[in-house]
């Protein structure tokens, strides 16, 4: 079920799809407040986690919201690249004999993270 969340003076509406509109100060109790009504109003008992809150904001707000998540998602991508190819890296640089001193210097970090690039990873489920 979808609920809409709109900025006012004391916090945030919450609008519950077919079902109406109550107020929260802050949105991280939003999907419980939306439950409450939810089951005040319907009788049935949703489990807030399941409810999509969609977030309004005022003006140009939201794009730049949405501009800066978009960034955020990007750098975790190219920081989880980079770890792979920096684990690959130096797994190459210590099969072909570099130290773990100078396999640090060669790529500019310090002899501890090397060891940490070097260290087996848990295998993912």
């Amino acid at each position: 079920m979808k609920v809409t969340a709109k900025q006012w003076k004391h916090g945030w509406e919450l609008h519950v799809d077919g079902v109406g509109v109550t107020q929260v100060r802050t949105l991280v109790d939003a999907p419980q407040q939306a439950a409450d009504l939810i089951e005040t109003m319907t009788g049935d008992v949703i489990d807030p986690d399941s409810l999509e809150v969609e977030v309004k904001i005022k003006g140009n707000l939201a794009e730049r919201v949405a501009r800066a998540r978009a960034l955020v998602k990007e750098a975790e991508i190219a920081s989880a690249e980079a770890a792979k190819e920096s684990r690959s890296v130096v797994s190459a640089l210590r099969s072909n004999g570099v130290s773990v001193t100078d396999a640090a210097v060669v790529m500019g970090v310090s002899r501890g993270r090397i060891s940490q690039l070097s260290a087996p990873r848990p295998k993912e489920d």
